[in-house]
């Protein structure tokens, strides 16, 4: 039996996205070219490898073995390349880093700036984006890493590392300068407007949970889409809400507004690393990441 090398690829990119269109836009193919290199394997083999149908394609029970096989000699062989590379100098090449907000203004900013000053020729490409959004990214492989806040929710094969832990304060503008006095318990502070991330954030699924622990319920009056967007409108006396410390420091200073104490603290959050192991990182994206675990 004589299958080319480039058969194998093949059928690993449409059986890792289960998508001949998405295959052909990876390996800068077409579809018709990727048909035809899957319609020769199964020829080879003598087995149908595919199960086609209008919203993609899933794998056969040979297809699955053979998957098996073919994933762990890519893994290798792109581990192997990665290896060789080492011997090059960081003098060109690209990362791809899907960023928190948070994350960025407290932790990377001036990380970003000493790999830029070490390494001028490495291209950095920023995707600011909600926790969520960078670990889904990540696992497609669009990003060599992920920066974000806890909880990340990852599950293996991804792997969080914790970098920095965050401090967070509940504040409020003049309109809640009294509640800054003793320290509120979740129930007296329940019954006060909350401005938070809106749904599609984990930050906003860690209030509510963290209210919903201690048998409270609690509906956020405003829902923003950044975390910038938040101390505006506590400063306008819109509601309460939560913020990282490093945020909302200058506005206390001023008096704009006010910390609110509580009885009951918040869990620890921290900025994580998410690396995903079992897909080689360049050479330029493993020295960012020994910058960044420094």
């Amino acid at each position: 039996m004589n299958i080319t090398y480039d058969y194998y690829r093949i059928f690993y990119f449409v059986a890792k996205y289960q998508s001949f269109t998405k295959a052909a836009s990876i390996l800068l193919s077409n579809e018709p070219n990727i048909s035809r290199s899957i319609r020769n394997l199964e020829h080879e083999f003598g087995v149908s490898l595919f199960i086609r149908s209008n919203r993609g394609v899933t794998l056969t029970p040979e297809g699955q073995k053979l998957y098996t096989r073919v994933a762990a000699a890519h893994h290798q062989l792109s581990s192997a390349e990665a290896e060789l590379a080492d011997a090059k100098s960081l003098t060109s090449g690209t990362i791809t880093l899907g960023v928190s907000e948070a994350a960025l203004q407290i932790l990377l900013l001036p990380k970003l700036r000493e790999f830029h000053q070490k390494f001028p020729e490495i291209k950095i490409h920023i995707s600011s984006v909600t926790t969520p959004q960078a670990v889904s990214s990540l696992k497609s492989g669009l990003v060599d890493l992920a920066i974000v806040t806890s909880p990340t929710g990852v599950t293996r094969p991804l792997k969080e590392i914790p970098l920095r832990p965050i401090r967070e304060v509940l504040i409020g503008g003049p309109r809640f300068a009294s509640l800054s006095g003793t320290p509120k318990t979740l129930k007296e502070l329940a019954d006060y407007p909350f401005i938070l991330l809106n749904s599609q954030t984990n930050a906003h699924d860690f209030y509510l949970h963290f209210f919903s622990e201690h048998g409270i319920s609690i509906k956020p009056d405003i829902e923003v889409v950044t975390t910038d967007q938040i101390l505006p409108m506590i400063k306008y006396d819109l509601g309460i809400g939560f913020l990282p410390e490093q945020f909302a420091m200058d506005a206390l200073m001023k008096k704009e507004v006010f910390q609110i104490l509580m009885s009951t603290p918040l869990p620890p959050r921290s900025i994580c690393l998410v690396k995903n192991p079992s897909q080689p990182a360049s050479i330029a994206a493993r020295e960012f990441e020994k910058m960044l675990r420094s």
